[in-house]
């Protein structure tokens, strides 16, 4: 049952965005205690035909989808099929290729594997083959030593940790996330990394003024210039369609927010995807650094977000955000957690004025 003051008070923030024009589409959902207390939505899902945002809207989350693929990975170690610390190799030999015979999930996890860059000379169709791009994937060699730092792996994230469980589990990554994930909770239709054809007159246009595409591809990278803006990327239907674990994610806030509730303790309605014991290693500091050397924020698979906090919790606040300012988190210390949507892409932080709004 919502509480119809923060009901009233997000749907009030979200309307006052829209309505101002900062902002085209939203949605916002918020668990308490595994109670749906915030179900909020506004704007427009797709200006070409001014069709509303509902409910039930889909939108395009890019990363945040990392999140689901770290809970099948860390619903494997718990089952005994994985452990962090195994060399990735030993369960896909070819992975073991060019120097990474030692690289481990816990490496993957926390983008310490020294695999950042995408694989040369790839293209759309390739990136729709799951079974291409794990080759691909399994033929680079690291370009920094695994383990000595973290670097955020954009996209080679999706097929590392999602082939590494494919293999221990036999099933494709959207069989896995379709029973794992989105049937236990009731979300079969509000959660999916690749689209069934079926949904695609839900999925929200996404719109990003003024930005330009890099065209510089001389060089290996994260996210290369021949993909284009991720905002026309991802509004491909091509591209909806193809399972990429770490951004290919098409999801409601309902979704992203039970996703979460069912990781605190006790889950969300008789649903609680991972022990809490599970979640506390999860969420672990790593030691790691970023390029810049400052700390590095990213547990295994999971962000750290004390931001999102109440301070003092034993388990910090975790989750993960995407391109363009969807995002997900569980706040332990509050018992809460929190998914956000949207499709316009601008220098508005939506995320900083929800969490003023969630205080």
């Amino acid at each position: 049952m919502k509480t119809k003051s923060l009901q009233t008070k997000i749907q009030h923030f979200l309307d006052r965005l829209t309505s101002a024009g900062t902002q085209r589409g939203l949605q916002v959902a918020v668990y308490r205690e595994g109670e749906l207390v915030v179900d909020a939505w506004s704007g427009v899902a797709d200006p070409r035909t001014g069709e509303p945002v509902r409910g039930e809207t889909l939108f395009p989350v890019f990363s945040t989808s990392k999140g689901m693929a770290a809970t099948l990975a860390h619903q494997a170690v718990e089952r005994g099929l994985l452990s962090y610390d195994r060399p990735i190799a030993d369960v896909w030999p070819g992975f073991g290729a060019n120097g990474k015979e030692k690289i481990t999930l816990r490496q993957a996890l926390n983008h310490s594997s020294g695999l950042p860059n995408m694989p040369a000379g790839i293209g759309f169709p390739d990136l729709a083959d799951w079974d291409a791009m794990c080759r691909a994937v399994a033929g680079l060699a690291p370009v920094f030593p695994p383990g000595s730092r973290a670097q955020y792996h954009a996209i080679t994230y999706g097929w590392i940790v999602g082939e590494t469980v494919r293999r221990v589990d036999g099933r494709s990554f959207q069989q896995h996330l379709h029973e794992e994930i989105a049937v236990p909770l009731g979300v079969e239709d509000d959660l999916f990394i690749g689209i069934p054809d079926r949904v695609e007159s839900r999925v929200a246009f996404l719109e990003e003024p003024d930005v330009v595409p890099s065209q510089d591809d001389s060089a290996p990278s994260p996210v290369p210039g021949w993909l284009g803006t991720l905002v026309s990327f991802m509004n491909r239907p091509d591209m909806r369609r193809a399972c990429l674990p770490a951004s290919t994610g098409i999801m409601t806030a309902r979704a992203i927010a039970r996703h979460y509730a069912a990781l605190l303790p006790g889950g969300v309605d008789g649903v609680e995807l991972l022990p809490p014991h599970r979640v506390r290693e999860a969420t672990a500091p790593q030691g790691l650094v970023n390029p810049e050397g400052t700390e590095s924020a990213w547990a295994l698979g999971y962000a750290r977000q004390p931001q999102c906090a109440l301070s003092g919790a034993e388990v910090p606040a975790f989750g993960h955000g995407g391109y363009g300012g969807s995002m997900g988190f569980a706040d332990p210390g509050r018992k809460m957690a929190v998914g956000l949507t949207r499709n316009c892409f601008n220098k508005e932080n939506v995320n900083d004025l929800l969490l003023q709004e969630l205080v």
